[in-house]
């Protein structure tokens, strides 16, 4: 389980940067494309779909890596059973609050599938289609949410959470040198 897990936070990153690559192989081709009389019907519309895909699919992987922002000023002065359920309570208001957000991003994109809604554009594309990006996103954050509660009540330190902020270059690098977490 734990390996599909990872394969899954690892596949929506990957996929994030697929996205990335297709913003930047649209932004080129739309400015160098003017030079010789090459369009990209509606290139602007699927820039900002491409965007919102890489954003939202990326989240998970980035949650999980330890590199997503997050308030931890309060977190790094507890220590022991106060800090485990300290990280508790904030993995459960995150989860909440994601939970919720995609649950009705799901229900978007279910509503846009079943009205048949296409795009205002150019180029009319069904818009469940780049709102999939969206709520998958969502959906997989909520699933690394959740699992990382579980992981922190059964009393292992989360993933995220990085070596002490006084740790010099050389105890991390001795750190990872004995299998401890990056």
């Amino acid at each position: 389980m734990r390996r599909a897990l990872d394969l899954l936070y690892l596949g929506a990153g990957y996929a994030a940067g697929v996205f990335m690559v297709a913003i930047f192989a649209i932004m080129m081709v739309m400015s160098v494309g003017r030079q010789f009389a090459i369009n990209i019907p509606a290139g602007d519309d699927f820039a900002s779909w491409c965007m919102a895909a890489m954003a939202f699919l990326g989240l998970a992987h980035t949650f999980k890596r330890g590199e997503m922002i997050r308030v931890g000023l309060l977190l790094e002065r507890l220590h022991g059973r106060t800090k485990q359920i300290a990280e508790i309570v904030a993995l459960g208001i995150a989860t909440a609050f994601i939970l919720y957000f995609t649950r009705y991003a799901v229900q978007m994109t279910y509503d846009s599938w079943r009205f048949n809604d296409v795009a205002q554009g150019v180029v009319a594309l069904p818009l469940w289609i780049p709102q999939l990006g969206f709520a998958g996103g969502l959906g997989i954050l909520s699933i690394a949410l959740i699992d990382e509660m579980v992981s922190v009540v059964g009393g292992n330190r989360p993933s995220y959470e990085r070596g002490s902020p006084d740790e010099t270059p050389d105890e991390f690098i001795e750190r990872i040198s004995q299998g401890g977490g990056g």
